[in-house]
């Protein structure tokens, strides 16, 4: 529920009260006597959802930005014509979505300040670049939870759909602002622990689980994006805290930032090529379901001669991400295929392996060492234990297995086999 209180232009009386009369709203009108451009202030409580279409009847009548509109939360009205204007505007407007005047504001206040906004980020991505070092998935949630990054991507889509051109390009530039100083403080940090032997010597920081998560991105990092961003708008337009959702979108950017620093520390290109790639599908990806959802949602701007304007922008801003997140997704898709064939050919070399050798002879275990590329890996090394009896000497099946090795993987590989006594009671 929400609490308005206006100050009635003057000429404006009859006129804004006709309107409230016409609504069946409840309210109080006090005299102004401090201006004498207003003539009095009315108050009066609302739905939430019946706010936008009844400040859309009071503009009608001339209630402009020069009056002084003050919107509160309301806990608790008891009025019976309340609850009737309540069931009336349940019946035709979403009862959840907040109006635009709020959620401009919304999107405004969540635009932090420049200093503030800094300074989370650098803390954000220093506690992010520490806990994937030392591969604490703890510590990295951490960082998660301080990152100040769903402001500028809420704050850049309600400009587009409202038409606010300032508010848009303070979100534009406050994402782009963000992630680079992630980026850019996640080097700094590693190449201080890196070069002062903070953690201990990595001559492949793929080697760390948290980090080699974030290096290959497939076609699910954009399900995990796009469900960020479609989260945000949701508690964004219904007007809950987006404190937790705020988190779902650090988790698409934070850490893979994080990743891009450590891999520029450690001079390895391809770990940056790879997170950089995913932090910028995800912050694209993350935009567009924004954008989507507040077009769809009726969100428009204040004036209507202005619509055309936000729906042209909204269009093209849209094309320009779906564009950009095709191309990139060439990427993620080479990647996605690169590992269903890895996983498949490993599967088959297990498998014609493990029937090349009969009883009493047993496999105990096949490992298979790849390329040391980041991404777009091979079998290159397949090494297979196997059982034979006590008493039995070893047999030669290195060059049997070798072959049958070579066949499955669809190339030449490199071979060895181990022998150990094993025995079954």
């Amino acid at each position: 529920m929400r609490f308005v209180q206006i100050t009635i232009p003057k000429g404006k009386h009859d006129a804004v009260l006709g309107v409230l009369d016409d609504e069946g709203i409840d309210y109080v009108v006090t005299d102004e006597t401090s201006n004498r451009e207003f003539t009095g202030v009315v108050e009066f409580p609302l739905p939430t959802n019946a706010l936008e279409p009844v400040l859309e009847s009071l503009r009608s009548v001339g209630i402009d930005e020069d009056a002084h509109t003050v919107v509160m939360d309301a806990n608790t009205v008891i009025s019976r014509k309340f609850d009737e204007l309540e069931e009336r505007y349940a019946e035709t407007e979403d009862e959840d979505r907040i109006a635009r005047e709020e959620l401009t504001s919304k999107a405004e206040d969540l635009a932090p300040n420049v200093v503030i906004y800094t300074a989370m980020t650098v803390i954000s991505a220093v506690i992010a670049t520490a806990g994937l070092l030392l591969n604490s998935p703890a510590v990295v949630v951490g960082s998660m939870v301080i990152a100040p990054l769903i402001g500028p991507a809420m704050s850049a889509n309600v400009g587009t759909v409202v038409d606010d051109h300032d508010l848009f390009v303070r979100g534009v530039k406050l994402q782009a602002f963000g992630l680079l100083l992630a980026i850019g403080s996640a080097t700094v940090f590693a190449l201080v622990v890196r070069y002062a032997n903070v953690v201990p010597p990595l001559t492949d920081v793929t080697t760390v689980d948290q980090v080699r998560e974030r290096v290959a991105p497939d076609f699910l990092s954009l399900v995990v994006a796009l469900g960020a961003g479609a989260a945000g708008v949701l508690s964004l337009t219904s007007g809950v805290s987006t404190a937790l959702v705020g988190v779902m979108i650090a988790v698409a950017l934070i850490p893979p930032a994080a990743t891009v620093g450590i891999g520029i520390a450690w001079g390895q290109p391809l770990v940056s090529l790879g997170s950089g790639v995913l932090v910028l599908v995800n912050v694209l990806s993350i935009n567009l379901a924004v954008l989507v959802g507040l077009w769809y949602q009726g969100y428009r701007p204040e004036h209507w001669f202005r619509e055309g304007n936000a729906r042209t922008a909204t269009i093209k801003r849209i094309g320009v991400l779906i564009a950009a997140i095709v191309v990139l997704s060439a990427f993620l898709g080479g990647v996605t295929l690169d590992s269903f064939q890895r996983a498949t050919t490993e599967t088959e070399i297990r498998t014609q392996v493990t029937d090349s050798v009969d009883p009493p002879l047993r496999i105990l275990d096949v490992e298979i060492r790849l390329t040391n590329t980041v991404i777009f890996q091979e079998p290159r090394r397949v090494v297979v234990t196997v059982g034979i009896p006590p008493g039995t000497p070893p047999p030669d099946l290195v060059g049997r297995i070798d072959t049958v090795a070579d066949g499955a993987a669809g190339l030449d590989v490199e071979t060895e086999v181990r022998y150990i006594v094993s025995e079954t009671a």
